[in-house]
């Protein structure tokens, strides 16, 4: 098979002023089968590709060197990493990773699929690890044996896997009101092939998936104010969302959590060198260490890539990062120039309907329609843009069905941050699949609202006792964003 050809900076203009004319031409265009503008999820910034290329889009906006520099960290992102002196990649993989690229967990920028009954996990489905405890500045205490994250990856025949870990699940049916009856799945994780002893019981274990990674630009530019004016005004609505508080490695100050399932990450560039060191093992300014723990001599011992001088072999003694500034400059950028696809269907009555009936469930009290960007954006097109991402980027007690236990700064074992609902009718074009929430266990919208609770539970029972016409309303209405 023929390596396969990513967009240099003329492809990427090509493509980019495409989608901006024929944005244009459908909204403008008399046709009344056309997109209104109630389909444009964010403006100028959505796109109208609605297939396997649809979270794969670059904004219509971008200049020559803006341009330049998403299609480089388009490559990037989907370059592959090697062990040192090794030719045919870039040095710095390991010693023990998940995946050695990042395209690898977020195929086509889409979500990660949960694995089968008795799969053994892989290709974005991690698991985090904690001790009870604190690290520095509040984050999660490591395993002492096993770090953060187990590594179902070890270097060659020089550094072992960590372990790996099998996804089991037990079933259970919800009867609702009206008669019908949802199975839906819990999932169990068993450790297998542990090479440093047993996990322990008071390990504190989060099995996650790799989110889609659209609309990252938009949502790290909306101003904190207005997110925690989200927070509150939800008081009088039954909820009570609050912002995590993290620490920004690059000011050295802790900051309101945007990113990650319990927004843990303050922003997109330090989301993506936690993703390199976490998922790749590589090193970054920020985090400059590789990911050994002190019973792991051999991930010890092996040489870092960040000392190598040469293709010769690994023996300067000269730090520098395994992803240079520019790598990490580029992937951010290409993340935070991604478009959003445009809703579909949004002139079907039936999807009107369903989105009243979402509004008057309560589920918009979380899951908030409309956000705006400040002046402080990546770059222009992102500023003071209106967008609908339907989501507060607070924490919410999901109750103890969701809950993994497991705090991760300010947020408990039972929070969670609200996930964005934009594209999830195009999972399956995209994906493959329709697994949902932070550890894939839901196979579709209706089985992810039965599972909320806590905070979300009046929003979830008055799903439940709707007639099973609204409910699919309701559904229909969640698929078109």
């Amino acid at each position: 098979m023929a390596p396969r050809r990513w967009p240099l900076p003329r492809d990427v203009a090509r493509i980019s002023l495409a989608w901006a004319f024929a944005l244009a031409g459908v909204v403008a265009s008399g046709n009344p089968d056309a997109p209104s503008r109630d389909s444009l999820t964010a403006g100028d910034l959505t796109t109208p590709e609605s297939g396997p290329a649809a979270l794969s889009v670059p904004v219509a906006m971008l200049d020559g060197r803006q341009l330049k520099a998403f299609a480089d960290g388009k490559a990037k992102f989907h370059e592959a990493w090697v062990v040192a002196p090794q030719p045919d990649g870039v040095w710095g993989l390991g010693p023990t990773f998940n995946e050695d690229r990042c395209a690898r967990c977020h195929v086509d920028n889409g979500r990660a699929r949960a694995p089968a009954e008795g799969e053994t996990a892989g290709n974005g489905y991690l698991v985090r690890l904690s001790i009870p405890g604190q690290g520095p500045h509040g984050a999660p205490l490591p395993h002492p044996a096993y770090g953060d994250q187990l590594q179902n990856h070890g270097t060659d025949t020089r550094v072992p896997a960590e372990g790996q870990v099998v996804v089991h699940y037990a079933e259970h049916v919800v009867s609702l009101p009206d008669g019908e009856h949802v199975s839906l799945r819990r999932p169990s994780i068993s450790f297998v092939d542990l090479r440093f002893g047993p996990i322990g019981p008071d390990t504190q274990v989060s099995p996650r998936i790799a989110p889609a990674m659209i609309g990252m630009g938009l949502l790290e530019a909306v101003p904190e104010e207005e997110i925690l004016e989200i927070a509150k005004s939800q008081t009088v609505r039954g909820v009570s969302g609050r912002p995590n508080r993290v620490w920004d490695f690059e000011t050295e100050t802790v900051v309101l959590g945007r990113f990650g399932w319990k927004a843990s990450q303050p922003n997109v560039r330090q989301q993506t060198a936690t993703a390199f060191l976490g998922d790749i093992g590589a090193t970054t300014f920020m985090f400059p260490e590789e990911n050994c723990p002190a019973v792991q001599s051999a991930c010890l011992d092996l040489p870092s890539s960040s000392k190598c001088s040469g293709q010769g072999g690994c023996t300067g003694n000269t730090y520098r990062p395994e992803v240079l500034p520019s790598r990490l400059n580029n992937i951010t950028f290409y993340l935070h120039a991604l478009a959003v696809p445009a809703r579909r269907h949004a002139d079907d009555p039936a999807v009107a309907h369903g989105a009243g009936l979402f509004a008057a469930a309560g589920c918009d009290a979380c899951h908030v329609p409309t956000l705006t960007t400040g002046k402080d954006a990546a770059f222009r097109a992102l500023r003071n843009v209106a967008f609908h991402p339907y989501t507060d980027l607070l924490l919410h007690d999901m109750g103890d069905g969701l809950a993994d236990g497991r705090p991760d700064f300010e947020a408990d074992g039972r929070e969670w941050r609200t996930a964005p609902l934009w594209g999830i009718g195009l999972q399956r074009t995209v994906s493959g699949h329709t697994d949902l929430l932070h550890d894939g266990r839901a196979r579709n919208v209706t089985e992810a609202i039965l599972w909320h609770d806590g905070e979300a539970r009046r929003a979830r029972d008055a799903f439940a006792a709707m007639t099973k016409s609204d409910r699919d309303a309701l559904v229909r209405f969640v698929e078109s964003l």
